[in-house]
């Protein structure tokens, strides 16, 4: 059974064709065998030699164990914010003149409070010949004494901080 000349022909096309592309597939998948080496090497490490399932199980190792790390973190973190609130953080202080004839306005009202507006306003009176300093207790932005006014301003801009 032999083939005429022009069936030869497309035949041997067809196979140089073929072939073509056999060459061109085995050329895509020798880079993409490349590159999963290369991946492969980033995920063996530097110096490592292990086979992949070990070096996946080693990888994952390491995400749990940084996972309980992120967890213990966490808890830190909540631990300091709760602390933190309770720590006398948002400060004003009011300046001004006391007495008619006295300036440069060395008397003061200073607010010391937490988050919840709780903590102490302290007022100094400058005289001529005396200092007095008056500390009051304050309980959620009020105070259970008296306020001057200003020891009222020196509370709101301290509660004022807080809320910014």
């Amino acid at each position: 059974m032999l083939l005429d000349r022009q069936t030869a022909d497309t035949v041997a096309l067809v196979g140089a064709g073929l072939g073509a592309i056999g060459v061109g597939l085995g050329a895509v998948a020798s880079l993409q065998l490349v590159r999963m080496r290369k991946a492969y090497a980033v995920l063996q490490g530097k110096g490592r030699r292990d086979d992949f399932v070990t070096a996946v199980n080693r990888h994952v190792d390491v995400v749990d164990g940084l996972r309980g790390e992120v967890a213990s973190l966490q808890q830190g973190l909540a631990q300091v914010r709760h602390d933190l609130a309770d720590a006398l953080r948002h400060i004003a202080v009011v300046r001004y003149d006391a007495f008619p004839d006295m300036g440069g306005r060395l008397s003061f009202s200073a607010a010391l409070l937490d988050d919840a507006g709780d903590g102490l306003v302290l007022t100094s009176i400058n005289g001529r010949s005396e200092t007095r300093t008056y500390a009051k207790g304050v309980k959620a932005g009020a105070s259970e004494h008296q306020l001057s006014p200003e020891e009222s301003q020196a509370i709101a801009h301290a509660t004022r901080a807080a809320r910014v």
